[in-house]
């Protein structure tokens, strides 16, 4: 290796570095801090070989952007590299545009649905948990993280955004158009099935979700409800802490969940009921998908794991993630997930997600095609309840 590509190298394998130190992957022990260090002699070999025998000239800042945003993409779909733009505008506090179009995404190779939210633009035109989002008005979300993704969508209330959509095998991609919108209406509503079941949709864990599923859940009981079904498939939207409030009405004591860091010792807080909570003692059953997530885990995970509620449905998606900025040099940065929560027993739920205790599956539905006549997953739920009281 020639002394200028020597130093061309160890100049751009700086963030590099930074990033490998910051996201602790050098170990405490020698014998680990070696074998990194190895790996690091490994990404200078291959930054030389690229820049010396590439067929065309090499654009350093492209490769290692590339670089550095695929050690992030290796972390979790959440974890993300960030460029000084996107560090500049986390930093400055700025408040995202009011419009969205009601999705929630993850990452498989593209961005992926995991849900869209009720009522919402992208709920009215047919997207569901799953489909693919190949393009972001044209521009290609392969190497796009859901960071960047989650903020391409936002915009001013009115203002249209199209998506390039792929469901299942289907060769050809949908061009979907969408008008973002101000999210507005009640998050959870309820109705009663029959004379005695009480049946609450939480469509977001926005925050006094709480307050709103309390009043839910006295409107039921005096409309004759002696059970509960809360439906939280496809919800994937609110903060923790939104699901952590709602489980409080139903678990009374015990554990409700456990925050950890890197290493179970680490910054360890578990999250108990507290006196006055557990105010709703109707029996429950849970609705769950694939495309259950977040704070909607969270409120399942401590329902099922204080024995207050069954779950029905799919096993969840698996993201309990807590992300932060963690600057690196040149004003470039990682959103790095930190922390993640666990069950009430100490169970991953990150990566993991939680197993349902009667498995139904969520029928597939072609794109464009109307709404199955049935709902499978709601129907074993009556089926079960009316079962237990006979």
């Amino acid at each position: 290796m020639t002394l200028k590509t020597r130093l061309s190298v160890l100049l751009i394998s700086t963030p590099i570095l930074a990033f490998v130190i910051v996201g602790g992957l050098l170990g405490k022990g020698s014998a680990a801090g070696d074998q990194q260090f190895q790996h690091l002699r490994v990404f200078e070999d291959v930054v030389s070989l690229v820049l010396n025998n590439y067929v065309e000239t090499v654009k350093i800042d492209r490769v290692m952007e590339g670089a550095m945003r695929g050690l992030a993409d290796g972390l979790d779909p959440d974890s993300a590299y960030l460029n000084a733009q996107q560090v500049k505008a986390v930093e400055s506090g700025a408040v995202l545009p009011e419009g969205d179009v009601g999705l929630e995404l993850t990452r498989q190779y593209y961005l992926r649905v995991i849900a869209a939210r009720d009522g919402s633009p992208a709920a009215k035109a047919g997207l569901q948990t799953g489909d693919y989002v190949r393009a972001i008005d044209g521009k290609a979300t392969r190497d796009m993280s859901v960071f960047e993704g989650s903020r391409l969508l936002r915009g001013q209330p009115g203002s249209k955004i199209t998506l390039t959509v792929i469901r299942g095998n289907a060769a050809e991609p949908h061009e979907v158009p969408l008008v973002r919108e101000k999210p507005s209406g009640t998050a959870v509503s309820g109705r009663l099935i029959g004379t005695d079941v009480g049946y609450v949709r939480v469509a977001a864990f926005r925050p006094g979700v709480d307050a709103d599923l309390r009043k839910q859940a006295a409107d039921l009981a005096k409309a004759g409800a002696r059970s509960l079904i809360i439906d939280v498939r496809r919800t994937a939207e609110g903060a923790f802490e939104n699901g952590v409030a709602a489980a409080r009405l139903f678990v009374k004591s015990g554990t409700l969940a456990i925050k950890t860091g890197r290493a179970k010792t680490e910054m360890r807080e578990t999250i108990s009921a507290q006196a006055g909570d557990g105010a709703v003692d109707m029996p429950v059953t849970v609705l769950i998908t694939t495309g259950t997530s977040g704070a909607a885990e969270l409120f399942a995970a401590a329902l099922d794991g204080n024995k207050r509620a069954e779950l029905i449905g799919e096993r969840t998606l698996g993201r309990a993630g807590i992300q932060k900025l963690v600057k690196l040099p040149e004003n470039r940065g990682l959103w790095l997930t930190h922390a993640r929560y666990l069950t009430p027993a100490g169970d991953p739920i990150q990566g993991k997600g939680l197993e349902p205790d009667l498995t139904v599956e969520d029928p597939d539905v072609e794109f464009g095609a109307p709404p199955p006549p049935t709902d499978p997953i709601l129907d074993a739920a009556v089926d079960r309840l009316r079962r237990k009281a006979a």
